[in-house]
């Protein structure tokens, strides 16, 4: 069995060379919250991982629920993962529930997905999104169970921009995650969204759905006040950058039809050295 050491180095390197986002925010933080933030990290990208390869199945994504389950009650298999994994769940007391909400998330992904309202696509970003802000703050360290609801609403922002950002190649992959009464609010058909081409029916659905993560951006920003002092940084950054991405989209809405629209490793940079600075 891999030991406390090996395993938080395993998990810092999955997440740096994995977590395109997250990354830069974790190096704001102190070593302990750094490790921990890894370890979650890793645990999350192999459930993502497991249910994006080629054949993936709900038979490997129960057999990893039960390996979670094992590991929870002191029995952890053989991978790297779990002694970080544990460690941090047990230091920072992050509740179970919110490991099997994540997996519930990612094998709801193993067939193809049409949202037909946006209390169903609300459901599948809280066990995505959510449980991660959730699982993230008692990490940082809060002062008030408000906290709680605002990373709710946090990762609901944070996954409706990677919705946006990724509506083409998700279409193309059978998941439809723009709720079906939107379309036909905007006169779109789910294979418009792949083959319409840069409407302006297109461009205004973007709009509505961008103003909609906006919406829950501003109503989650008290959250950052609610988070021990030493993490906000942190949070600030990680924020900024998701929130600059959901900005930078709005700039040219249908480019997302074009490419995946992304934030430069120099734009994630200055916003750190911002964040270090306390330029916040």
């Amino acid at each position: 069995m891999t030991d406390l050491a090996a395993s938080y180095a395993h998990c810092r390197a999955v997440a740096k060379s994995r977590a395109k986002n997250f990354y830069y925010s974790f190096v704001l933080l102190d070593d302990d919250r750094r490790n921990a933030m890894c370890a979650i990290y890793a645990f999350m990208r192999y459930c993502d991982d497991l249910s994006d390869e080629p054949g993936a199945t709900r038979t490997a994504m129960e057999r990893w629920r039960a390996e979670l389950s094992e590991a929870l009650a002191g029995r952890s298999g053989n991978s790297p993962v779990w002694p970080g994994f544990l460690d941090a769940v047990r230091r920072y007391g992050i509740p179970h529930q919110y490991f099997h909400d994540m997996i519930d998330g990612v094998t709801s992904d193993l067939e193809p997905q049409v949202v037909a309202t946006f209390d169903e696509l609300y459901r599948y970003c809280y066990r995505v999104a959510s449980v991660v802000g959730l699982t993230t703050v008692h990490i940082f360290g809060f002062t008030s169970p408000d906290a709680l609801v605002l990373a709710e609403k946090c990762g609901i922002a944070f996954q409706l921009t990677n919705i946006l950002r990724d509506v083409r190649e998700d279409c193309e992959l059978g998941r439809q995650y723009l709720p079906t009464e939107d379309l036909k609010r905007f006169g779109l058909t789910a294979s418009e969204l792949v083959v319409g081409g840069r409407s302006e029916k297109f461009a205004a659905l973007m709009e509505f759905e961008l103003e909609r993560a906006k919406g829950y951006y501003d109503e989650s920003a008290p959250l950052l006040g609610m988070i021990v002092p030493e993490s906000r940084a942190s949070l600030w950054a990680l924020i900024t950058i998701y929130s600059s991405l959901r900005d930078k989209i709005a700039e040219s809405p249908t480019d997302v039809l074009g490419g995946r629209v992304t934030l430069s490793t120099m734009e994630k940079i200055l916003i750190v050295l911002r964040a270090f600075s306390g330029l916040m």
